[in-house]
């Protein structure tokens, strides 16, 4: 029969469908992040803004309770790996790319463990990439700050780099001989 309660969007759309700005930033994050959708966009700036409207109503407040909060707000942080944020203040600050970061997908590609972002998602979604010896195949984890040493690829996968300097090698060797 299913869980009796309601599932509920996890982000926000945009408020104007056709607002350039906003499209042409997508795009570059989209691009830069090897995303499937603008719909990961805003899950990740729903995180953010979460965050800091919580960030907010904490610096505005005072107290026992609020200090504890403060307290574990900076712990949930930190734990996930958000090194630049120290106090309140910091929290503020956060952008969508600090959360984009974080993703599973871009971690594996800026470790080299991929050529490209999209080869990163399609190594994650095919059960190729191990961390912290469970297989994840989910390219939005947020890899958490004490597991991102140990993610690896799986043995019986072989990278080839497809670096610029080797594609120039390639045809010299060729044509020399």
């Amino acid at each position: 029969m299913g869980d009796p309660r309601k599932q509920r969007r996890k982000y926000e759309r945009p408020n104007h469908p056709w607002r350039i700005e906003r499209i042409t930033e997508e795009n570059e994050l989209c691009k830069k992040y090897g995303l499937k959708n603008k719909r990961e966009i805003w899950i990740a700036k729903s995180k953010v803004r979460r965050i800091r409207r919580q960030a907010r109503n904490l610096l505005g407040s005072s107290g026992e309770e609020v200090e504890k909060e403060k307290r574990q707000l900076l712990e949930m942080l930190g734990r996930i790996g958000i090194e630049k944020v120290k106090t309140l203040d910091d929290v503020l600050e956060l952008s969508v790319e600090d959360f984009l970061e974080r993703r599973l997908q871009t971690i594996v590609f800026k470790r080299g463990l991929a050529n490209t972002p999209r080869q990163a998602r399609q190594f994650i979604v095919h059960g190729h990439v191990i961390v912290d010896d469970n297989v994840v195949n989910v390219p939005s984890y947020i890899v958490k700050g004490c597991e991102e040493d140990k993610i690896r690829l799986n043995d019986k996968i072989k990278v080839i780099s497809l670096g610029k300097e080797e594609k120039g090698k390639v045809p010299k060797a060729a044509g020399g001989a």
